[in-house]
């Protein structure tokens, strides 16, 4: 029987008998989801499962009892106590599925941001998973220059996200993104804040700029593990970085809206 675990490491999944202590024997992953986890509290727990589920169809994944099966044993062994940042794979290859438990890093409520303008060297934008180790060779060499973060940019000039958050910004009173025909990750807590914004009279807009276009104004990048950072600072371009005027209000929103795990 599944129980909640409580030390770090990876967990197998077979069907039938659950999740066992397993070795990396393969790393290449096709699909992969994350979130952060405090105290049994999370954000978006539906969310991620459906867009797991949906990364893993795209691929020829297990069949849906499978995932079924394996997201009720996932969900039972997860830490209920202590902060987390759990990852959930479908693994290339055998299509193995397992949960990776790792604790969470150190959240941080802002963020520098290299601004050297990294091409996007993704092969499936829209499906985390293959390219999170291309993904954290970008996020090495913005941490060589001093800053934590990344902004991809398309061939165009256009800004697409972060090497590991979505992309927002302010444009006097409206929050913009990219377009979505973009090659664009669909984020979770992307999602999270433009409903909150349509539910508040907040008006949206998906806006093509470039990285320079960006100056001056209050930008964010958010995803599941630090929620919303301000970029504080751009790192390797003479560009200025505004105010965070609104950030602190919508990150305390964030951490208001996490729920209990649900029972399985």
């Amino acid at each position: 029987m599944t129980r909640p675990a409580t030390a770090e490491g990876l967990l197998a999944w077979t069907p039938g008998s659950g999740l066992a202590r397993g070795l990396a024997a393969d790393t290449r992953l096709l699909a992969a989801d994350s979130w952060l986890l405090r105290d049994g509290l999370v954000r978006g727990f539906e969310r991620h499962r459906a867009r797991f589920e949906r990364a893993c169809a795209d691929c020829g994944a297990p069949p849906p009892g499978q995932l079924t099966e394996f997201w009720r044993d996932m969900t039972t062994a997860l830490p209920r106590t202590g902060t987390w940042f759990p990852r959930v794979e479908l693994v290339r290859g055998s299509l193995q599925l397992r949960l990776l438990l790792r604790h969470a890093p150190e959240l941080a409520p802002e963020v520098r941001v290299w601004a050297a303008g990294q091409p996007d060297p993704r092969t499936v934008p829209r499906r985390k998973g293959p390219d999170l180790d291309v993904l954290a060779r970008v996020r090495q060499r913005a941490a060589g220059q001093g800053a934590e973060e990344a902004v991809l940019i398309a061939p165009s000039g256009l800004v697409l996200e972060g090497s590991s958050s979505s992309l927002l910004w302010w444009e006097d009173d409206t929050l913009c993104s990219p377009p979505t025909r973009l090659p664009l990750l669909l984020g979770v807590t992307l999602g999270l804040i433009q409903e909150r914004a349509a539910a508040t009279g907040v008006q949206l807009a998906q806006r093509e700029r470039t990285l320079e276009e960006l100056e001056g104004r209050e930008v964010w990048l958010v995803n599941a593990l630090h929620g919303i950072r301000p970029v504080v600072a751009w790192e390797g371009r003479p560009m200025e970085a505004g105010p965070a005027m609104r950030a602190e209000e919508w990150r305390k929103w964030l951490d208001d809206i996490m729920e209990p795990l649900p029972t399985t």
